[in-house]
């Protein structure tokens, strides 16, 4: 029904490919940071002591996993 409305509109199969590509892509990003986010408290609730170092090991994970979802959102939409 989606589809059939999506090429009654007018937009190409390619157009609707990028689009679900990146959104896919965005949504991969989403759930990868969640779960850096749940070991990094997970394991600051056992040794407090590294909380700290935990937190700012996944401060930079998440940023390496946001500029992965950037490019790949970029390849997305830029490819002809």
């Amino acid at each position: 029904m989606l589809l059939t409305t999506i090429l009654q509109a007018g937009l190409s199969l390619g157009v609707f490919g990028k689009a679900i590509a990146a959104a896919l892509a965005a949504f991969a990003a989403a759930f990868g940071i969640g779960k850096i986010g749940k070991a990094a408290i997970e394991a600051g609730a056992r040794q407090p002591e590294y909380a700290g170092h935990y937190r700012m090991t996944a401060i930079i994970v998440g940023a390496l996993v946001e500029g992965a979802c950037l490019f790949a959102i970029l390849v997305c939409l830029i490819a002809s």
